[in-house]
């Protein structure tokens, strides 16, 4: 296959990919904000990295990490420490933000999608 041709369909993968990305992302952001915790932000950015979700819980906030594949198991294959460590300093970025800071209730959920659309979610998945 000519380079050019790979390129494309490399790219032409990579937006599939990121589309079925968002897909995920905001059918957990219903999923939750069903379940009564609204969404705060979505695909907040700070310096350490994104977040994917950001829901609150009362006065409290659920950090959420989205994670897409083909299973559940290939999904949290997909979860690093590396990106945990990011997740963290995020968040901590973003409790900066809020007007309790440090203080405020937490937790780190790890949402689940697999290739048919199932959700699984992980809730407390990680420390912080």
């Amino acid at each position: 296959m000519p380079e050019k041709a790979t390129t494309c369909a490399r790219r032409d993968r990579g937006a599939v990919s990121h589309q079925a990305g968002l897909s995920a992302e905001l059918r957990i952001a219903r999923d939750y904000e069903r379940r009564g915790f609204p969404t705060a932000r979505r695909r907040w950015r700070g310096k350490a990295g994104e977040i994917d979700l950001i829901a609150r819980d009362g006065a409290g906030l659920i950090f959420v990490e989205v994670k897409q594949s083909r299973s559940f198991a290939r999904a949290a294959e997909h979860l690093s420490p590396a990106q945990v460590r990011r997740l963290c300093a995020s968040a901590e970025e973003y409790l900066g933000t809020q007007p309790r800071g440090q203080l405020t209730d937490i937790r780190f959920d790890v949402a689940l999608v697999d290739g048919q659309g199932m959700v699984q979610v992980i809730e407390n998945a990680f420390g912080h």
